[in-house]
């Protein structure tokens, strides 16, 4: 997963790109917001890194752009112009840091490889959130049962008596259950299916 740098300076842009590509993390360059945009959702970059002023769609117009597009990856904005009432806008907004021009490049690629740790860290919860809707699908309506029943707190001889069905059958059901999501114990089972749940099963 690559960086996205965004500056319409592109001597500024050169030297972020030799400054990350130095810590190598590979890295794509635009020259403004809006080519950017033109290549998502297929870019799928782990984090953005935006001038705040630029000519066009500027970094806060670019930050709300995004979260309308649900596009997670960590955005760090640069401004050259002292503006603290903008960095906390941003980071309120959402944004994983701000710094203002000239910047400190250790800390600026500090902050970029950690933000790359984040957004793979967060496309890695995606992927798992989605494999567990898929799964949970794929469940029968009493399944699904046994699986709220379970995920909130309630035994075996319970949820047979809750359900009128025998002890075994729910255990029956509870290893199908288990094999199904891929958990490997109840703790797991409810934290892989949790997001999923009736509020009052949590």
């Amino acid at each position: 997963m690559t960086v996205a740098l965004i500056d319409d300076d592109s001597a500024v842009l050169h030297s972020m790109r030799l400054l990350i590509e130095s810590r190598d993390i590979p890295v794509a360059c635009y020259e403004s917001a809006e080519a950017f945009l033109k290549e998502l959702p297929a870019a799928k970059p782990a984090c953005v890194v935006a001038d705040v002023r630029m000519p066009g769609m500027t970094g806060l117009e670019l930050q709300r752009e995004l979260k309308h597009r649900n596009q997670e990856a960590p955005l760090i904005l640069i401004s050259g112009h002292a503006d603290v009432s903008m960095a906390v806008e941003a980071l309120k907004q959402g944004a994983f840091d701000f710094f203002e021009k000239p910047y400190d490049g250790e800390r600026l690629a500090a902050s970029v490889s950690d933000a790359v740790q984040k957004g793979r860290q967060r496309s890695s919860e995606n992927v798992e959130r989605d494999d567990i809707a898929e799964r949970l699908k794929g469940l029968s309506p009493r399944q699904r049962e046994v699986l709220e029943f379970v995920a909130s707190g309630m035994s075996n001889k319970q949820i047979a008596a809750k359900l009128n069905i025998s002890p075994r059958t729910v255990e029956t059901y509870r290893a199908w259950v288990m094999e199904r999501i891929g958990a490997q114990n109840v703790a797991d089972l409810v934290r892989k299916v949790s997001a999923f749940l009736p509020a009052e099963t949590k």
